[in-house]
């Protein structure tokens, strides 16, 4: 999955809008989830530190941190077998680096 935007909402001739956070959201598994969060990040950087829009898209970045780091739990306690999808470490706690994400 590229970190690339849809043109449409890089052109800057409409408002970042609560569902364009979700449209994103939507499809974040364990393995994108931080990918998503950096399109997320870009995409509200313009917008004012109280804008709903921006103050919606930190609430799911943080969730999105926490499903990049720790996975995601399927089933039930009451399934036996079905556990936790490994992400990149189950014992690092999710954190923020400011800047850019170095390979």
């Amino acid at each position: 999955m590229a970190e690339a935007e849809q043109p449409e909402r890089l052109r800057g001739d409409r408002e970042v809008t609560v569902d364009d956070v979700r449209q994103l959201v939507a499809s974040a598994t364990p393995h994108f989830a931080l990918q998503i969060r950096n399109r997320i990040q870009k995409l509200v950087r313009g917008l004012p530190s109280d804008d709903p829009v921006r103050l919606y898209a930190v609430a799911e970045i943080s969730k999105l941190e926490r499903l990049g780091f720790t996975g995601e739990v399927r089933g039930t306690p009451n399934e036996d077998g079905i556990g936790t999808l490994r992400s990149v470490n189950d014992h690092e706690l999710p954190r923020y680096i400011p800047g850019a994400t170095r390979g």
